[in-house]
């Protein structure tokens, strides 16, 4: 694979902190990847690196084959960041960020570049209009135009959705699509694992470390056993008694019912062992039936299987 990122056992420490611990990925050109984790899994970090905003402490990374600190002009020009938070000026309209972005990163005949980019993101109604003035939503597609007004081959995208309504999140996927089209690599972080899904490859990260690195559908199919979902009528209060006494370990809240992994390949199996454990915690289950696992059961069981192994 022609790569465009290359992350090679980086390690970063902020005191006693350990932000990243021998992290590896590759990000092929054209590839939408995704740098999934819970808050403190190490994304920003990472991203802050591929940036060169950051010395790392061991390994190497590279991007576009050059290195982002010791060669950081040589890549500003094909490389676009947009941060976790909004960085642009209030007082600026959307016109004027634009602008701004495109003058700093030395590009004078921007105007078409700027009209194409504010009709992809509906925005040309409103580029009068002062950034503060704007909604949440209209304020990350203004980010994303301000980003991408340069032209760059790799953009990197900080928790880009976080705080962002529902409607706005799917208006923002739905241009990135379209800039992956073109052939932009596109490298993102996310806490939510339905966006994992829209990525080609994603790595699961928890406190700096990498749990797994794969396929969205391959990291699903290398869950082994069999997942149930169950329906009861107070979830909380039912996973309670099956932890205890009922023995289940790997039980799950997701919602309104629970998902419960057995190491078993049988499905009748998996749901007679349900059965018994919910005997013994007195849970009336009113529906069992075998499902795909999702992103997050394969999270939370490479997470186990992870705190296991680490545990004296």
């Amino acid at each position: 694979m022609d790569s465009a990122i290359e992350f090679s056992s980086v390690k970063k420490r902020y005191g006693p902190v350990e932000a990243l611990r021998g992290v590896s990925f590759n990000v092929g050109r054209g590839e939408m990847f995704g740098l999934i984790g819970p808050d403190g899994a190490g994304k920003t970090t990472a991203i802050r690196a591929i940036c060169g905003l950051l010395h790392v402490d061991a390994g190497s990374i590279r991007v576009l084959g050059k290195d982002p600190v010791t060669a950081h002009r040589a890549i500003t020009g094909s490389v676009g960041y947009l941060s976790q938070r909004f960085s642009l000026y209030g007082d600026l309209s959307i016109d004027e960020n634009i602008a701004f972005f495109a003058e700093i990163h030395g590009v004078r005949d921007y105007r078409g570049r700027r009209d194409r980019l504010l009709d992809m993101t509906q925005l040309t109604p409103f580029r009068g209009r002062l950034a503060d003035q704007l909604s949440g939503g209209m304020k990350q597609k203004l980010a994303l135009a301000c980003t991408l007004v340069h032209e760059p081959q790799v953009i990197l995208l900080d928790e880009p959705t976080t705080g962002v309504d529902p409607v706005s999140r799917r208006e923002f996927w739905k241009l990135l699509s379209q800039f992956l089209a073109s052939g932009i690599t596109i490298l993102m972080s996310t806490p939510y694992l339905d966006e994992a899904e829209r990525c080609s490859r994603i790595v699961l990260l928890h406190e700096g470390r990498v749990l797994a690195l794969d396929e969205p559908g391959a990291l699903r199919a290398s869950l082994p056993g069999t997942m149930l979902e169950v329906l009861v009528p107070s979830p909380r209060e039912a996973l309670d008694r099956l932890r205890d006494p009922g023995g289940l370990a790997n039980a799950q809240v997701f919602g309104d019912r629970l998902h419960v992994w057995f190491d078993h390949d049988n499905a009748a199996g998996a749901a007679a062992a349900f059965q018994q454990a919910a005997a013994r915690a007195q849970v009336d289950a009113t529906g069992v039936r075998a499902i795909v696992p999702s992103l997050e059961d394969v999270f939370i069981a490479k997470l186990s299987v992870s705190q296991e192994a680490s545990a004296p």
